[in-house]
Protein backbone atom coordinates (compact mmCIF):
# COMPACT_ATOMS: atom_id res chain seq x y z
CA UNK A 1 0.00 0.00 0.00
CA UNK A 2 1.15 3.35 -0.77
CA UNK A 3 1.63 6.06 2.26
CA UNK A 4 -1.20 8.57 2.21
CA UNK A 5 -1.00 11.26 4.76
CA UNK A 6 -4.34 13.10 5.10
CA UNK A 7 -3.99 16.83 5.79
CA UNK A 8 0.30 17.17 6.79
CA UNK A 9 0.09 20.73 7.43
CA UNK A 10 -2.50 20.01 10.29
CA UNK A 11 -0.35 16.92 11.43
CA UNK A 12 2.65 19.28 11.36
CA UNK A 13 0.58 21.88 13.49
CA UNK A 14 0.15 19.23 16.12
CA UNK A 15 3.12 18.02 16.32
CA UNK A 16 5.45 18.19 19.77
CA UNK A 17 8.06 16.20 18.71
CA UNK A 18 11.39 17.70 17.56
CA UNK A 19 11.16 14.70 15.09
CA UNK A 20 8.76 12.53 13.65
CA UNK A 21 8.87 10.12 10.59
CA UNK A 22 5.60 10.03 8.73
CA UNK A 23 6.04 7.77 5.73
CA UNK A 24 9.33 6.13 3.97
CA UNK A 25 10.06 4.23 0.78
CA UNK A 26 12.85 3.30 -0.74
CA UNK A 27 13.33 7.07 -2.47
CA UNK A 28 11.73 9.35 -0.23
CA UNK A 29 11.00 9.95 3.20
CA UNK A 30 8.35 12.70 5.01
CA UNK A 31 9.11 14.28 8.81
CA UNK A 32 7.52 16.77 10.54
CA UNK A 33 9.41 18.63 13.61
CA UNK A 34 8.79 20.94 15.97
CA UNK A 35 11.66 23.72 17.10
CA UNK A 36 10.76 25.71 20.31
CA UNK A 37 11.58 29.39 20.69
CA UNK A 38 15.15 30.15 20.77
CA UNK A 39 16.52 26.43 19.34
CA UNK A 40 17.52 25.03 16.15
CA UNK A 41 17.53 21.93 14.29
CA UNK A 42 21.20 21.68 14.78
CA UNK A 43 24.47 22.28 12.31
CA UNK A 44 24.17 19.49 10.05
CA UNK A 45 25.68 18.34 6.56
CA UNK A 46 23.61 15.24 4.61
CA UNK A 47 26.66 13.50 2.44
CA UNK A 48 24.11 11.48 0.84
CA UNK A 49 20.56 12.93 1.08
CA UNK A 50 18.87 15.86 -0.64
CA UNK A 51 16.68 17.36 2.08
CA UNK A 52 13.43 20.23 1.83
CA UNK A 53 12.29 21.81 4.20
CA UNK A 54 8.68 23.78 4.33
CA UNK A 55 8.14 25.67 7.49
CA UNK A 56 3.88 25.48 8.04
CA UNK A 57 4.47 28.15 11.75
CA UNK A 58 6.94 29.94 12.57
CA UNK A 59 9.89 32.28 11.40
CA UNK A 60 13.01 31.66 11.81
CA UNK A 61 17.00 32.27 10.37
CA UNK A 62 18.28 30.02 7.63
CA UNK A 63 22.05 29.48 7.37
CA UNK A 64 23.75 27.47 4.11
CA UNK A 65 27.17 27.23 3.99
CA UNK A 66 27.71 30.47 6.27
CA UNK A 67 25.19 32.47 4.27
CA UNK A 68 21.90 33.70 6.66
CA UNK A 69 18.59 33.90 5.59
CA UNK A 70 15.38 35.19 6.93
CA UNK A 71 11.97 33.08 6.19
CA UNK A 72 8.45 32.59 7.91
CA UNK A 73 5.39 30.53 6.99
CA UNK A 74 4.89 29.01 3.61
CA UNK A 75 8.62 29.52 2.58
CA UNK A 76 10.41 26.42 1.36
CA UNK A 77 14.01 24.86 1.08
CA UNK A 78 15.92 22.45 -0.91
CA UNK A 79 19.01 21.77 1.05
CA UNK A 80 21.57 19.70 -1.70
CA UNK A 81 23.49 17.03 -0.33
CA UNK A 82 26.90 18.03 1.07
CA UNK A 83 25.36 21.62 1.93
CA UNK A 84 26.40 22.48 5.72
CA UNK A 85 23.09 23.60 7.20
CA UNK A 86 20.98 25.12 10.10
CA UNK A 87 17.87 26.14 10.85
CA UNK A 88 17.01 28.44 13.84
CA UNK A 89 13.62 29.59 15.10
CA UNK A 90 13.42 33.16 15.93
CA UNK A 91 9.69 34.03 16.65
CA UNK A 92 7.79 33.55 19.74
CA UNK A 93 6.22 30.26 18.81
CA UNK A 94 7.60 26.55 17.74
CA UNK A 95 8.09 26.54 14.54
CA UNK A 96 6.31 23.50 12.55
CA UNK A 97 8.21 22.33 9.50
CA UNK A 98 7.32 19.79 7.09
CA UNK A 99 10.45 18.16 5.55
CA UNK A 100 11.51 15.53 3.21
CA UNK A 101 14.83 13.26 2.49
CA UNK A 102 15.86 11.72 -0.70
CA UNK A 103 17.32 9.41 -0.47
CA UNK A 104 14.95 9.04 3.35
CA UNK A 105 17.40 9.50 6.25
CA UNK A 106 16.12 7.93 9.61
CA UNK A 107 14.47 4.46 10.05
CA UNK A 108 11.08 4.40 9.68
CA UNK A 109 8.67 4.85 12.52
CA UNK A 110 11.68 7.39 14.29
CA UNK A 111 10.19 9.53 17.02
CA UNK A 112 12.52 11.79 18.84
CA UNK A 113 11.07 14.10 21.54
CA UNK A 114 13.51 16.53 21.57
CA UNK A 115 16.41 17.26 20.55
CA UNK A 116 19.08 16.15 22.69
CA UNK A 117 16.91 13.06 22.23
CA UNK A 118 18.22 13.06 18.49
CA UNK A 119 21.90 13.97 19.04
CA UNK A 120 22.14 10.50 20.96
CA UNK A 121 21.72 8.58 18.16
CA UNK A 122 23.83 7.24 15.57
CA UNK A 123 23.16 6.58 11.96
Amino acid sequence: MQAFIHDIKEKAKENTNFRQVLATSEHTQVVVMSIPPGEDIGEEVHSSNDQVLYFVEGQGKAILEGEERTFGENDIFLVKSGTKHNFINTGPKDLKIITAYSPPHHPDGTIHKTKSEAEKTDY
